[in-house]
Formats: structure tokens, C-alpha cells, sequence
């Protein structure tokens, strides 16, 4: 990834009012936030008749600027913007309150760049417009309400009300874009001709041309604060492939390893599990006598830059997500000579082993490893990850019945996919059985599919069996799978929560649960919900179902038909 490189061009000014309520700003963050998140830039126009309008403009753009970066890495630019203003906005919106509906209101313009894309985030009136091939094209619209003929007022801005409706958008980014922010007290007053001339006449000093372009609007009859910056990009921070294959090259591949071996202060005790994509060894830290789980990549993709890059993503995601259901990362002192990570060592069994030693497990059982399951998901979904390969091989349960989710590599992060890495996944890369039938579409993975895992997950723990008879390794035969009723092989399991089962892994995603805990209150208790359900007839209940049957007698009927037809001629 390039780091994203601009040019500043600033100027602000009170015109013919006592006091400057504008403010505007722009970040430049030192590596990696540089490139994990981005630059960005901001400004904002305080209403006059609040109570402290500077303070409401500063607020939202300082607020901006800074918080955006203490958001978590692996959150998108949208997830991390929209929780700095949505705590703006409320912080605001509380002091108006205070002040008996005069206090702190502002309009908004903010953007992020990173990896080749702009990020708009805009509410009221002040404007952000791309020059691009000398045409200036805006990239917000006012927020404004005509009352009469003349007179209008601002209809949206942070601070009105407790939510705030904030534009976003989205478009590429360009070396030679000019980014031109303004206030209502220039573009109100300055035709967009007039200031593409003025960069035009000063294309060499930015800082200039927001001054020419102040002035300009002040001189065609401004009444109000005056504000220009201005941001040429240089450098967009699109994706370098080179570099990129560069850093995942620093580390060699580590050699085949066998009880006894030590790399690194690593002694390993045995090989816990072997794949074809990584390996698993028991290990002991010989400085500090820890067991700790070491996992190398498969020699077999030595040569695979997108494998090496999702098995060093693994690590980074564990140091992101911290949960006692998740298994923890282990960070050691001594450097690492080789390509490998530590992980903490789950005393106990799989999940898959613990459904071999409980084929038939109390309902009870299965509703507290499915809670903790749970907890564990949450701290995944928290940080914007989906984990996308749940499956009981990648679920472990120590001495002590807690339940951890060990294995992640397959997981999918909102941040990094906005960098767009060159990693080329082929196919989804969750386990047939597990997987949602969208993903083998290709569809993008949001946590409804890792809320089909788990059913799948919860129906196998209580029947020995998958949900729909056999694991979907396509999307033909995920189109022609029908459910199989869990009691049908398992009379215990009741009714309703078979229902909730049911809805958990539908094939289609908009029917399905969209959260997790609405699952897992519906395999606890009954959902009055279901039972309506059940008395429901057989079109409302199961259309698929009802309609196969209808074929069925439709050709039973034609049949008899014919028999008698013949028997007649």
C-alpha cells in the first residue's frame, strides 16, 4: 500500500461579522495509520443562533480529526466515522438541551482517504466539491428547507436533534484531484466558474487561492463567514503490489518440525494437527515454561502470496478480538526467525471430539456451549470481522467446560477490505456443511452467515446430522436441498426450538436471524411466534414444501386421468 500523499491550501475569515464561527482541519497520520485508516479532513460552519457556534463547529471537526483514528483498525471508514458523529452529534444535542434549545448546532463536511477511494460524510449546508479534468462537481448537497419564496432554513446539521441523518458517499480518488471544501459564506456568493479560475491563477500556492477565493466571495457581497481549504491529492494510496509482496517475503517459511525441535525458544512437545494448509505443533516456551500452541504454514504455498497474507492476518486479528471464548494470541519477547505465531493451548478437546463422546447431549448441554459460542462471535462481530469458517473442528472446550473459538484464519475484516490487497480468494472459504449457500454466490459476508454456521453447528450437536441432509458444496445443490426436521432425528429436540433451528440456517439470508441473540433466546425459551406458526397452513409455513407436494398430486391426478381416458377408448 502506497501512503497517501496532498497538498493543503487554507484561509479562513470572520467578513462582516465579529466572530469567525468556521472551523477546518486536516489530519496527516504517521505509518501504518497512514494507510490502515487513512487522512482526514473536515469542515464546519456553526449555526449563528446558538449559543456558541464556534465552539459547535470546533467541537465537530477536532472530534472529527481526532477520534476517527482511536477507532478500532479492523472497523471500516464508515463504522468508525459513524460513531464519532453519532457521539458528537449526541454530545451537542445534550448541550442544547442544557441551554434550553440554544445551545451547540453545526453543519459537517468530512472526508477520508484511503486506499485509492474518498469517503464523504456531510449534513447541512457546507459543501465539498472534486475539481477533476477542469470541471468542479459537488459531492454533497445542502440540507436546506424553503419556507416561502425567499426565505429558507437549515433542515439537518449535528446538534438538532438526538439522531443525526449523516450523508455518506463514496467515489475514487485521482493524482491531480483538488478537493475544494467550502462554507456558505463563499459558494453562496462565488459561482464555480469564478473559482476555477482562481486555482487556475494560482495553481502553485493552494494556500493562495483559498485566500483569492475568500476575498472574491466577500467582494460579491458575503454577510457571512468566509472558508476555503482546499486538498490536491498527489497520491491516492492505491494498492502496491510490490511492496505488499515484498513485506509478506520478510519472513522465511520455517522448516519441518518434529517433537524435540526448537526454533526460536520453542521446544515442540508433538503435532497437535496437520493440514494441508498450515500445521499445529504442541509447544514449550523454554525461557518462560508456558505451553502455547505453535502454528506454521503448509511448504505447500511457500509460493502463494494470498495464502501467506491471510496466515499473517490470523495473528493480527487475534491480537484485535479479546474474549475469553476467543483463543488469546500469545506475544513472546524473543524475535522470530521464522514465519509462525503462538497461540494459548486449550487444555481439553475439540468440539467435534465432544460430539463423538455425546451423541445424544442434554438440551441443556447444548444451550450453554451454544451461549459461549456466542460471546465468543460477538467479540469477532464487535470489531467488524465475520469469522466465515465456524465449525465444531475449529471449537474447543477445555477441563474446565469453557468454550473458545481457536482457529480463525479464514476470517473476513471490513478495514482490510478497503485496502484491497491483492490476496484473490478463489470460492468461499468457509467448510462445506458450515457455509452459508449465499457465499458459494460469491455474496459479501456479513454475520447472518456466521449465524448459519452456528445452527448448522447447534442441529449437528443434537441430531449427528447437517440441517439439510448432506453438506452444500454448490450453489445447485443448496438451490434443491430441503430442511430436514431435527426431530426427525431426534424426537427430544421440541418443536419450537426446531423452528428456531430451522430459521437459522434458511438458505435464503433475509429470513433468516439477524442476530444472534434473538437465536439464542428462541433455542432457550419458546417463541409464542412459532406456535402460530405451526397451527399456520402448510403454504404459509412451507411454501417449497407445499408446492412439491401440490407437483406430486398434479401428476397423480394426470395420471388417473389417463388410466381412465384409456379405459374409455
Amino acid at each position: 500500500m502506497t501512503k497517501p500523499a496532498i497538498e493543503i491550501g487554507q484561509f479562513s475569515a470572520a467578513g462582516p461579522k465579529e466572530t469567525n464561527d468556521d472551523s477546518y482541519g486536516v489530519m496527516l497520520p504517521e505509518p501504518p495509520l497512514c494507510e490502515t485508516k487513512g487522512l482526514a479532513m473536515a469542515i464546519a460552519d456553526g449555526m449563528s443562533s446558538c449559543a456558541n457556534p464556534k465552539a459547535a463547529s470546533e467541537t465537530a471537526v477536532k472530534s472529527f480529526l481526532e477520534d476517527y483514528y482511536c477507532t478500532h483498525e479492523s472497523w471500516s471508514v464508515e463504522t468508525s466515522v459513524g460513531r464519532v458523529l453519532t457521539s458528537v452529534n449526541r454530545w451537542l444535542y445534550g448541550q442544547s438541551q442544557s441551554h434550553s434549545g440554544h445551545g451547540l448546532v453545526t453543519t459537517f463536511t468530512g472526508a477520508v482517504l484511503k486506499a485509492g477511494m474518498l469517503h464523504v460524510f456531510h449534513i447541512g449546508d457546507s459543501r465539498l466539491s472534486l475539481l477533476r479534468e477542469g470541471e468542479l462537481r459537488p459531492l454533497t448537497r445542502a440540507h436546506r428547507a424553503q419556507i416561502g419564496e425567499k426565505r429558507d432554513y437549515l433542515a439537518r446539521a449535528l446538534g438538532i436533534d438526538i439522531a443525526a441523518r449523516v450523508d455518506h458517499k463514496e467515489t475514487d480518488a485521482r493524482a491531480g484531484d483538488i478537493l475544494v471544501f467550502t462554507t456558505d459564506g463563499v459558494h453562496d456568493f462565488l459561482k464555480d466558474g469564478r473559482i476555477i479560475a482562481l486555482i487556475r491563477e494560482h495553481e502553485d500556492d493552494l494556500d493562495a487561492v483559498a485566500r483569492a477565493v475568500c476575498e472574491e466571495a466577500l467582494k460579491a457581497g458575503s454577510d457571512d463567514n468566509v472558508t476555503c481549504q482546499l486538498v490536491r491529492i498527489v497520491s491516492p494510496g492505491e494498492p502496491d503490489e510490490a511492496a505488499w509482496l515484498k513485506r509478506i517475503a520478510a519472513l522465511p517459511f520455517p522448516p519441518p518440525l518434529e517433537a524435540g525441535n526448537v526454533i526460536d525458544g520453542l521446544r515442540i512437545i508433538r503435532e497437535i494437527h496437520a493440514s494441508s494448509r498450515s500445521q499445529v505443533y504442541l509447544a514449550e516456551d523454554t525461557e518462560t515454561g508456558r505451553k502455547v500452541v505453535l502454528k506454521t504454514p503448509s511448504p505447500n504455498y511457500s509460493d502463494d502470496p494470498a495464502y501467506i497474507e491471510r496466515f499473517m492476518r490470523e495473528e493480527w486479528i487475534g491480537r484485535l478480538v479479546n474474549s475469553p471464548h476467543v483463543a488469546k494470541i500469545i506475544r513472546r519477547r524473543t524475535p522470530r526467525k521464522f514465519l509462525y505465531f503462538c497461540m494459548e493451548w486449550v487444555k481439553g478437546q475439540t468440539l467435534r471430539q465432544w460430539m463423538d463422546d455425546h451423541p445424544r447431549p442434554a438440551l441443556e448441554e447444548v444451550r450453554c456451549i451454544a451461549d459461549q459460542i456466542v460471546r465468543g462471535l460477538r467479540a469477532f462481530h464487535r470489531r467488524e470481522i465475520i469469522h466465515q469458517d465456524l465449525k465444531p473442528e475449529n471449537i474447543a472446550i477445555d477441563a474446565d467446560g469453557t468454550v473458545k473459538i481457536i482457529d480463525f484464519g479464514s476470517a473476513h475484516v471490513a478495514s482490510l477490505d478497503e485496502l484491497k490487497l491483492p490476496v484473490g480468494e478463489h470460492g468461499p472459504l468457509g467448510t462445506a456443511g458450515y457455509t452459508a449457500p449465499e457465499l458459494l454466490e460469491g455474496t459479501r459476508p456479513d454475520k447472518r452467515q456466521d449465524i448459519f454456521s452456528l445452527g448448522a453447528i447447534i442441529y449437528e450437536m443434537l441430531t449427528g446430522r447437517l440441517p439439510y441432509g448432506r453438506a452444500l458444496e454448490t450453489a445447485r445443490q443448496a438451490a434443491r436441498a430441503s430442511y430436514v426436521p431435527a426431530r426427525k432425528h431426534n424426537p427430544a429436540v421440541p418443536r419450537w426450538m426446531d423452528m428456531a433451528l430451522r430459521k437459522a440456517v434458511e438458505k435464503d439470508p433475509v429470513r433468516r436471524y439477524d442476530t444472534m441473540s434473538a437465536f439464542l433466546l428462541d433455542i432457550t425459551r419458546p417463541n409464542p411466534k412459532f406456535s402460530r406458526e405451526a397451527g399456520a397452513p402448510l403454504l404459509q409455513r412451507d411454501p417449497e414444501r407445499f408446492w412439491k407436494w401440490l407437483a406430486v398430486l398434479s401428476l397423480l391426478l394426470n395420471l388417473a386421468l389417463l388410466v381412465f381416458l384409456a379405459e374409455k377408448l
